[in-house]
C-alpha cells in the first residue's frame, strides 16, 4: 500500500494506544468490577465510606410531613403540589432542631420564576397563570395577598392569605 494509507492508519493505532495507557494510568482499579464481574458501575468500589460521609442537603416534601402536616395537606391538595417545600423554605440539612420560626423567601423574584406571563404557550410554563411583574403591585410582595399553601386555581376563590409578621 500507498504511503498516504499507512500514514493515517499508523495515527489512528498511535491515539487509541494513548488512550489506552492513559485510562490504565487514571482509571482505578477498583472502577466498576464488582461482583458481578466486568459491569461497569457509576462509582469506585473504595469510595463507599467517602459516600456515606457525605451530608444530605436536599431531602423530599416527605420529610416536612411529620412535624408540618397541616401545611403538607394544603400544599399537596392545592396546584403548587408539584413544588417541593425546600423551594421556599430552603434546604432541610438548614433546617434548625427546634425552630421558633422557619426562615421563608417571601420574594417576588421567587414567585416570578414561574409566574411572569410568557410571551409564548408552547412551554409547558405557558399554562401557568401569569402576571406582568411591571404592572401587577410592582411595591408589594406576593404573599401579601396570595397564599403559596393553598394558591389560587383559576376560576375559585381565593383564599386568605397566612401572613406572619
Amino acid at each position: 500500500m500507498k504511503n498516504h494509507v499507512w500514514r493515517p492508519l499508523y495515527v489512528a493505532i498511535c491515539i487509541v494506544g494513548i488512550v489506552l495507557i492513559a485510562r490504565a494510568i487514571l482509571v482505578p482499579k477498583d472502577y466498576g468490577t464488582h461482583e458481578q464481574g466486568y459491569m461497569y458501575g457509576t462509582h469506585r468500589q473504595g469510595n463507599v465510606e467517602e459516600w456515606k460521609a457525605v451530608t444530605v442537603k436536599y431531602k423530599t416534601s416527605e420529610a416536612c410531613k411529620d412535624c408540618h402536616g397541616d401545611k403538607y395537606a394544603d400544599i399537596k391538595g392545592g396546584a403548587h403540589a408539584v413544588i417541593g417545600c425546600e423551594n421556599c423554605h430552603g434546604a432541610l440539612m438548614e433546617h434548625p432542631e427546634n425552630p421558633p420560626k422557619l426562615s421563608i423567601d417571601r420574594s417576588r423574584s421567587l414567585c416570578l420564576r414561574c409566574h411572569s406571563k410568557l410571551p409564548y404557550s408552547a412551554s409547558g410554563r405557558g399554562s401557568i397563570p401569569g402576571i406582568d411583574p411591571e404592572k401587577h403591585n410592582t411595591d408589594s410582595e406576593c404573599v401579601m395577598c396570595h397564599s403559596p399553601h393553598k394558591p389560587v386555581i383559576p376560576g375559585s376563590e381565593n383564599p386568605k392569605p397566612e401572613v406572619k409578621k
